[in-house]
């Protein structure tokens, strides 16, 4: 919301009213609703809910991941969310965003976890005893062999999952255990690594920049991928490039 209001009626929870600077769902999905503009201004935000079932540990009799209520959990997450949907605003307007399919897809991938992380909902989360069972060494061998082959490709929790014959929940749960982080950090840290050749494989004369390298390889906020580089390597990018 940037300004005016917007009145909402929900089923379960009754009237709810919107002000500048809250973000959250007007629309609860499949669900009748009423409401009135009142000289407002905002954006909307839409995206396939199937989205959030990738991204989400959802396999089994839990079914599809649905939104739970309509606002952010918290003042932060509130913040957190209408971060990411402006910094997703710029990122959809750059051109170089309309010839990169990895960009879309993980700016895609971006904004559902955001609303997985920062919107109360359904996703099952807990691992149970089969998951931990299968969260061994072998499970994350596989996962990674699949990642270093994806590399430039919309790369899902679920699709990992699969390829390693485990769920989703004992994929983060191999993860967590044996290399101390997440399936998606990890392919994080491979495209990163990525990049870092790129900049240094880079000649005078060819027309490559920082940017253009970390758009390559789905990194679609130069300055947080500057931060990233340097907190990894102890250098900016800058000093790779044709280094």
């Amino acid at each position: 919301m940037h300004s005016g209001t917007v009145e909402e009626n929900y089923r379960d929870t009754g009237r709810d009213t919107f002000v500048p600077g809250d973000s959250g769902l007007l629309t609860p999905h499949d669900l009748p609703y009423s409401g009135v503009v009142r000289s407002a201004r905002y954006d909307i935000t839409m995206f396939e809910p199937e989205l959030l079932d990738r991204l989400a540990a959802t396999d089994g009799p839990a079914g599809p991941v649905r939104l739970s209520g309509h606002r952010p959990v918290s003042l932060s997450a509130n913040r957190q969310l209408s971060a990411v949907i402006t910094h997703l605003q710029r990122v959809a307007a750059d051109p170089a965003t309309a010839e990169s399919p990895l960009l879309a897809a993980t700016g895609a991938d971006y904004l559902a976890a955001t609303v997985l992380a920062t919107m109360p909902n359904t996703a099952v989360t807990e691992p149970a005893a089969a998951d931990r069972r299968d969260a061994h060494p072998e499970t994350v061998r596989r996962a990674v062999a699949y990642l270093e082959s994806h590399l430039h490709e919309d790369v899902t929790i679920a699709g990992v999952a699969a390829a390693a014959f485990v769920t989703p929940r004992a994929l983060q749960l191999a993860f967590r255990r044996h290399l101390d982080t997440t399936p998606l950090r990890y392919l994080r840290r491979l495209r990163l690594a990525g990049a870092h050749d790129d900049l240094r494989a880079a000649v005078p004369g060819d027309g490559q920049t920082v940017a253009t390298i970390a758009y390559r390889w789905g990194f679609t906020h130069p300055g947080r991928f500057a931060a990233a580089y340097r907190r990894h390597y102890g250098r900016p990018p800058s000093e790779a490039l044709h280094a």
